[in-house]
């Protein structure tokens, strides 16, 4: 018993003796200069920047009017399903999202107006929302983060009888979770 405790205080000693104190900064030396010549500039540390607000959910750009994710509709062009070259800058902002965002799901509802008979604005709005779903899957965003429905002439933005009209009923919503 008694060896062991010898060997444990041998031990103990060494490793206190490996032991360092904790290192100050030096302290600066005083500099004497001439009158009206420069002097010797104290500099803080600077504090690390981080982007964004502290704790914020990268969802919040979603509902944030200032950002193009805030804007979720794709207008399309009577009886057309291909995705207007003004609306690439925002399905491309949506797929970066979701690229980034692995969690994130959605939903898009294919619209079309009422012309037609029901069975062929399904058909057309099922078309368009794939037409969106396809694109962000090319930018990069995963299938299985997206399902396109379609709503046909059901869901209407607008009831009137005119061109006006009509063409806010030919688009595609997006959603994401929580919203649908």
């Amino acid at each position: 018993m008694r060896a062991m405790f010898c060997v444990l205080s041998a031990a103990s000693l060494a490793l206190a003796s490996c032991a360092t104190e904790e290192q100050k900064p030096a302290a600066q030396a005083p500099v004497e200069t001439k009158p009206g010549a420069p002097q010797a500039v104290q500099t803080q540390p600077v504090k690390p920047v981080t982007p964004g607000k502290p704790g914020a959910s990268p969802f919040a750009a979603l509902k944030d009017p200032g950002s193009i994710l805030s804007k979720r509709t794709v207008y399309f062009d009577f009886d057309k399903f291909d995705v207007k070259p003004e609306y690439r800058p925002l399905v491309e902002a949506h797929a970066k999202f979701l690229r980034e965002n692995p969690s994130a799901k959605m939903l898009i509802q294919g619209n079309a107006d009422e012309r037609g008979s029901r069975e062929y604005n399904v058909g057309l709005g099922q078309r368009r929302s794939e037409a969106v779903k396809k694109m962000l899957t090319l930018l990069g965003a995963r299938e299985e983060q997206i399902e396109a429905v379609s709503l046909g002439e059901e869901k209407p933005a607008c009831a009137e009888h005119s061109e006006e009209c009509w063409a806010k009923n030919r688009r595609d919503d997006m959603l994401y979770s929580g919203e649908y």
